[in-house]
């Protein structure tokens, strides 16, 4: 449905001269492109409990912002505020597809698809991101400016608004439909509706080492991991008691250098921290069970496709030793399905060609019957 037009540059010059350096315009990046969605299909889904919104505006040179659910927009009038969703592939099977000709980044470093609608003037403000993102024009105009990295001045214009001071910029530019703007994390930037206008953004990010500490600590928590203690049978005697010498300084960092050494702990973490949903998920599981007969038919008929937001990765090398990770948990498999399970998780849209040669092992049918059954992967109609 969408393809990415990069005619300045391969994929591969993408990623060694922009990727997390520079920002870059790319004129027509989507050639001919239409809203997945409408902007009254994105306010519907705005007045939901379970999605992520925002409301913002500016009046009278002040910034407000109001969560979601909404129940109404009449009273914003046709000037000056933006409607803002998150994690709209978990929503939209359409918008989703979005994602996917950005597949030559691993996906591990997804965040998600936002999507905003504007009124002329409508904006969220100028900020900085501590992502990568592609800001994809859909409908409408908007006019983008873009800093240069460095030291910007950041302020609350709002409670819910982190806004940056002025800055001067290294691009200024109107995007039209199909235009992409790629920003690194660290560049100031803002966005004015110049009109009526649809934006769609595919965000990717990594997680800060303190994050990762404190993830990784409630991991072992939770299961009762890196309870060994410090052990010094042969400790000699010291005659400065209140002192912490070099030996012990070691012993005690080396005891958290063990936790981190041990691969098979450490991979089972990231691999569930990693799949962990970064929303909600519109979970519906399958309450009456196919007949493996019934699944190996329909496989052979259908699509197989996971549901939207879900995320399921596996490691290079242990996918073979049938270990995978979906949804924050470890899965165990039999081995031999390992290219089926590659396939289910490098693909959203698993086609019926390409799990033909696995429509009649038992294996892979009682994998497919356990993830119908939690409502992660379901047969296209």
């Amino acid at each position: 449905m969408f393809q990415l037009n990069f005619t300045e540059f391969t994929q591969e010059e993408f990623l060694r001269d922009y990727w997390q350096k520079k920002p870059v315009l790319i004129r027509q990046g989507f050639k001919n492109f239409e809203d997945p969605i409408s902007a009254d299909e994105l306010a519907g889904i705005a007045c939901e409990e379970q999605v992520q919104s925002r409301l913002i505006q500016k009046t009278e040179g002040k910034w407000t912002a109001e969560f979601g659910p909404f129940e109404s927009y009449e009273h914003l009038g046709e000037n000056d505020w933006s409607l803002v969703i998150q994690a709209l592939d978990n929503w939209s099977e359409e918008a989703a597809q979005m994602i996917e000709p950005f597949r030559f980044i691993p996906h591990w470093r997804l965040d998600d698809l936002m999507a905003s609608f504007a009124t002329p003037n409508g904006s969220v403000g100028p900020h900085i991101d501590l992502y990568d993102t592609f800001i994809c024009q859909g409908s409408g105009n908007r006019r983008w400016r873009v800093g240069n990295n460095g030291e910007h001045k950041q302020f609350a214009a709002h409670s819910a608004l982190l806004h940056v001071e002025s800055f001067d910029p290294i691009i200024d530019a109107e995007l039209s439909a199909g235009d992409i703007l790629y920003i690194p994390p660290g560049f100031p930037h803002e966005g004015v509706s110049l009109n009526n206008s649809m934006s769609f953004s595919i965000g990717f990010r990594t997680n800060s080492s303190v994050s990762l500490f404190s993830a990784f600590a409630d991991y072992m928590i939770d299961n009762e991991e890196g309870t060994e203690l410090i052990e010094d049978p042969h400790r000699k005697t010291t005659k400065h008691s209140g002192a912490i010498d070099r030996d012990d300084y070691d012993l005690i960092k080396q005891q958290l250098l063990n936790v981190l050494d041990n691969d098979e702990l450490f991979r089972k973490f990231t691999g569930s921290y990693l799949t962990q949903a970064k929303h909600e998920l519109d979970l519906i599981p399958n309450e009456e069970p196919y007949t493996d007969d019934e699944i190996a038919e329909i496989l052979s008929q259908t699509q197989l496709k996971r549901l939207g937001g879900l995320r399921a990765f596996y490691f290079t090398e242990t996918v073979d030793d049938g270990v995978c990770y979906i949804n924050g948990e470890q899965v165990l498999f039999n081995a031999e399905i390992a290219p089926a399970i590659k396939l289910m998780c490098d693909n959203v849209c698993v086609e019926t060609d390409m799990l033909a040669p696995w429509c009649g092992n038992q294996s892979f049918i009682k994998f497919i019957q356990q993830q119908l059954a939690l409502g992660y992967w379901y047969f296209a109609e």
